[in-house]
């Protein structure tokens, strides 16, 4: 795996970073007192409540609840991963970023593959607009409607009807070729190479970021297959990227709506139209790591099939996905086509008001699973309401514990005509192979018990660490989650005493920690405590702490077969567990 970034390099960048100049390139502030505001970039607001601090180098929107660093900014903003949000603040503040262990073993450098089909890319782009078989390429795409500035924008190229095209001009050396066959460019076969791509419309493949990752192409001649892409190689993999992602995500930074579609001149011929916001798999079922990409940029996914039976099942499937991600937050609906059409030839027979308004009659989830389970069962008869109450409710356990699974579960009890029970918890994220999806910004909760309550202030306002000098601690003997966690805090500012609140939240960035320290650092959990009330407060969890702790301690005592067995500590123990049990306090 690749090194790690030094924490005292985190906490150098944040030092060095402003957070205003870093928000304020992409999101315009104003001055409101110590602070600046501005209209929150993460949902719809007449009047701003999105708040930047220079003193904490921290983000907050008071409407939605986002926060965080300038680091965590650009990776919700940019849509970046964490170390390019690291690499780019790190070069606007003249910092080499340097790794943990410069011997530790390292992933493949991938940035020559990066490189190399930037170029290919550009190289397939001359060849649509200078080769003389180029014309017919041309000529396909004038016939399905495309303009000269739609397809430069998605960057469609040619690849000519030869075998060497890219290893003649970029496989010139052998590191040159081994890179082209890694980055899925060329075919080895009993020791020739030959190019992937020949006398193919190719549709370059970008990830959110805009880089070139693989190719799609679309065969002119006869031949099989009509459609190719690129392999599985270190960069791409087609079960976790979607085509037009970057492009959508350009036109519209906070898209209200996207819709998946099936191909790639579906996507293109809707952006044509206006569409800016249609995606497209790239020849698989829609999978976890697809949704997991989408759902958190938009409050509706709208899946878009053709009315015939193989729509009708790739769909179904698509909501079998969706079910262990259906949180209720984002809307999840399915449209189907008349049989027969695409979006493509769609959008060009009816224009985009009238495709737009077949958009909004698109299905729910919750109607098309149960209408889809409905099919061939006579409601008006016990055995077929029986019979449907037998389909529905193991999809309905799937369903995360909410407001949608509960509201699907008492519908169903109307239709089959009979009060169904609760249903058992969903199965774990972890189980179903899904990293845990971030609470919604708008979730609200006090930090009330007194670990949580601890570590919220510890980590909003770390100088205050230094109440707890003269406390006991008797609190690190718990055995509940989270305890770890505060003691860690409380030793990394020890050892750093004057590090602020960004840079002890990046800290944990790439740590299991991070989802549970990100929340409890959600200024809005302690807007109920005034600013001369938090060190008491600090002290009055950790105390309590202390008390549980004690009480814990002091009941193994009741196991022993004798009193007489019991040292004076063990009873001065019990003695003040005793005391602890008056105040009623809890762990978590």
């Amino acid at each position: 795996m690749a090194s790690r970034i030094p924490a005292e390099f985190i906490d150098e960048l944040i030092t060095r970073t402003d957070i205003v100049e870093v928000i304020n390139r992409r999101v315009p502030l104003r001055k409101a007192g110590k602070d600046y505001q501005a209209c929150c970039p993460f949902h719809d607001e007449k009047t701003p409540s999105f708040t930047v601090s220079p003193d904490k180098q921290f983000y907050h929107c008071f409407g939605c609840g986002a926060h965080g660093t300038a680091i965590g900014f650009l990776m919700d903003f940019e849509h970046q991963e964490f170390r390019d949000a690291v690499e780019e603040l790190a070069r606007a503040a003249g910092l080499p970023v340097p790794n943990e262990d410069e011997s530790a073993p390292k992933g493949p450098d991938t940035r020559p593959l990066y490189a190399l089909l930037e170029k290919a890319a550009q190289l397939y782009q001359r060849e649509l607009r200078q080769h003389p078989e180029a014309v017919r390429a041309v000529d396909y795409l004038k016939g399905r409607g495309l303009s000269g500035q739609i397809a430069a924008g998605f960057g469609l190229g040619y690849a000519p009807p030869v075998w060497d095209f890219l290893i003649g001009r970029l496989g010139r050396t052998e590191q040159d070729l081994r890179h082209l066959i890694q980055a899925g460019l060329v075919v080895e076969q009993d020791g020739k190479h030959y190019d992937r791509f020949r006398d193919r419309i190719l549709f370059p493949i970008r990830d959110r970021r805009g880089r070139v990752i693989g190719f799609g192409g679309r065969l002119l001649g006869d031949g099989k297959p009509k459609y190719l892409n690129s392999p599985e190689t270190p960069l791409f993999h087609k079960g976790r990227e979607l085509y037009g992602l970057h492009q959508a995500l350009k036109a519209q930074r906070t898209p209200q709506r996207l819709l998946v579609v099936e191909g790639y001149m579906d996507v293109i011929a809707l952006a044509q139209f206006g569409i800016d916001y249609a995606v497209a798999t790239l020849g698989t079922a829609t999978t976890p790591d697809h949704l997991r990409h989408l759902l958190p940029q938009t409050p509706e996914l709208i899946f878009c099939f053709d009315g015939d039976q193989a729509g009708r099942n790739a769909a179904w499937k698509a909501l079998e996905t969706c079910l262990p991600l259906a949180t209720g937050q984002q809307e999840i609906r399915f449209l189907f086509l008349p049989e027969g059409e695409d979006p493509d030839t769609l959008i060009r027979q009816e224009g985009r008001a009238a495709f737009e308004e077949r958009l909004q009659q698109a299905k729910t989830l919750s109607d098309f699973l149960l209408d889809h389970l409905a099919t061939g069962i006579d409601l008006n008869t016990l055995d077929g309401r029986a019979r449907l109450g037998t389909r529905v409710t193991p999809l309905l356990e799937r369903l995360p514990a909410g407001l949608l699974r509960d509201l699907l579960r008492d519908r169903l009890s109307k239709l089959v005509g009979l009060a169904l029970p609760n249903l058992p918890p969903p199965p774990s994220r972890r189980a179903l192979g899904h990293r845990r999806p971030s609470p919604p910004p708008t979730t609200r909760h006090q930090a009330a018990t007194p670990l949580r309550l601890a570590i919220a202030i510890l980590v909003q306002y770390p100088e205050l660490a230094s109440v707890l000098s003269d406390l006991d601690e008797d609190w690190r003997q718990l055995n509940s989650p989270g305890i770890p966690l505060l003691a860690d805090l409380l030793g990394t500012l020890a050892r750093h005493p004057g590090l602020g609140s960004a840079a002890l939240l990046e800290r944990w960035r790439e740590m299991e920690g991070f989802p549970f320290l990100r929340r409890l650092a959600d200024p809005g959990l302690l807007a109920h405590v005034p600013p001369d009330g938090l060190a008491p407060e600090l002290a009055g969890a950790i105390q309590r702490l202390n008390h549980e702790a004690v009480a814990a301690r002091s009941s193994t005592l009741f196991n022993r077969a004798s009193t007489a067995e019991w040292t004076e500590e063990e009873k001065d123990a019990l003695r003040l567990a005793i005391q602890s049990s008056r105040t009623g306090s809890s762990v978590l």
